[in-house]
């Protein structure tokens, strides 16, 4: 099959115009792991450096679920000279994956049959469709082998595919983050709550609403992205960041795009019948209650409350609600074992797959892969990481201290930058022969900035 590299971009969409200076493979023709048939298939990357002639230097990024092709963006600080990420080294190359709204085929694209978006008829895809057709850019970019793939969350899932989907010792090593074998009854559920959310919405119109920030089941995305937030922070980092205070005047005018979610009315001063921290005689020790304001009116908006509301507008800007519910879905298909298991080892889908069944699938993965988790996440616990850790072959574990729960693999910066360069030195060294004068160089403050398709932010909301 043919893959055509062009230079002109797909048909615009909102959301990928977001990303600047991204190529677009075209592919002619592509068949999903479920058997439906794409055509003139727009697959959108980034790369930083150069492919060198024997074409073995390349670093493959895979994103999460809200990120993009553009990895500077939501990894900058562990780009550039002496990082994990050196283009001076590394040919590195980052692919939207199927299903999200920044230029790779997804329900924003046009449907070369009817000549209308695809909507929600966009064909369900897999974490393994994502690496076969990502593959096929390598392929045309005249890139030989990776030297290693990274990625955190879902990229972790792509990034445990990338060895699994390809011939054996194409890649060379692998660097999952804060991701699992396969996805727990924990993470769908989350997911169906937020797909639920967007479902409900009135203004979705069963997916065929207008695909812009203004079109939006508003209402819907927004809750889905408030939960979502919930899973991927922690207990501490609430508590620490905002506690019981009250949000600011700045603080609630932030927002751009209306989130349809409004604070509770003014006619009452608490919801319901009256507690007890409401009932104090004393005005001077009422109005220190942040039950209600200073006139004894209205409740009084928590910090976290209008944190919340604060993503959510933020979220609004820049996604799509019928790529959320492909991407989350696509996310719930993951399972490493899926039809790779022989019958001698008993269930062909063992629920869940068992230590034996995993180091089986992964017996030709790389050896020491570095698996990564970040110690306070309840999306993907640090379990399932000790478990990839255990069934990849002579694997290295490697736990982040963070109080950012799952997001830390998005904001825990210096430790990433130290963790993954050292291990590109010690498990590609031939990279690192030429002396270019430079060290494991840590993170400076100005380079965390704020990121269009990551967490990161430069200053309080």
């Amino acid at each position: 099959m043919t893959t055509k590299i062009s230079p002109i971009t797909a048909p615009h969409n909102y959301y990928a115009d977001l990303v600047k200076h991204q190529k677009f493979a075209l592919i002619p023709h592509f068949t999903l792991e479920s058997g439906h048939q794409l055509y003139s298939v727009p697959v959108a990357y980034k790369t930083w450096g150069t492919l060198d002639e024997s074409g073995s230097n390349c670093l493959v990024l895979c994103h999460a679920l809200s990120g993009s092709a553009d990895a500077e963006d939501w990894w900058q600080p562990l780009m550039g000279r002496g990082k994990a990420f050196d283009p001076r080294r590394f040919f590195i190359f980052c692919a939207n994956m199927l299903g999200s709204p920044y230029g790779t085929a997804s329900p924003l694209t046009i449907n070369p049959e009817t000549g209308r978006q695809y909507g929600p008829e966009f064909p369900r895809t897999s974490v393994r469709d994502d690496v076969r057709i990502q593959k096929m850019v390598l392929d045309q970019l005249g890139v030989s082998e990776v030297a290693a793939v990274i990625g955190g969350s879902m990229g972790g899932m792509a990034t445990l595919e990338w060895p699994l989907c390809t011939p054996v010792g194409y890649v060379k090593n692998i660097v999952p983050i804060t991701t699992s074998a396969y996805h727990s009854a924990w993470g769908i559920a989350w997911g169906e709550t937020q797909r639920m959310s967007i479902y409900a919405d009135a203004n979705f119109k069963s997916g065929w609403y207008i695909p812009e920030p203004s079109g939006q089941p508003i209402e819907g995305l927004s809750t889905a992205r408030m939960i979502a937030m919930l899973t991927y922070r922690s207990h501490n980092s609430f508590e620490e960041r905002f506690s019981r205070r009250l949000a600011t005047q700045r603080k609630q005018s932030t927002s751009v795009v209306p989130t349809g979610l409004s604070t509770p009315p003014s006619s009452s001063s608490c919801v319901g019948s009256t507690p007890l921290s409401c009932q104090n005689e004393n005005p001077r020790e009422s109005r220190m209650d942040p039950c209600i304001d200073q006139n004894g009116q209205a409740p009084m908006e928590f910090a976290a409350q209008s944190y919340l509301k604060y993503q959510a507008a933020k979220f609004l800007k820049r996604f799509d609600a019928n790529c959320y519910i492909h991407l989350t879905a696509k996310m719930d298909t993951h399972d490493v074992t899926r039809g790779r298991l022989p019958i001698q080892l008993g269930l062909d889908i063992p629920i869940p797959p068992h230590k034996e069944h995993l180091e089986h699938v992964f017996k030709n993965v790389p050896p020491q892969a570095l698996v990564i988790s970040v110690e306070t996440d309840v999306l993907f616990r640090a379990e399932q990481q000790v478990q990839l850790a255990e069934a990849l072959p002579e694997a290295k574990f490697l736990n982040l201290e963070s109080q950012d729960g799952h997001d830390g693999f998005l904001l825990e910066f210096e430790a990433l930058s130290r963790a993954i360069t050292c291990h590109l030195r010690e498990r590609c060294p031939w990279f690192y022969e030429t002396d270019l004068e430079d060290s494991i160089e840590g993170v400076r403050p100005d380079e965390i900035v704020s990121s269009v398709f990551g967490e990161a932010e430069s200053g309080e909301f």
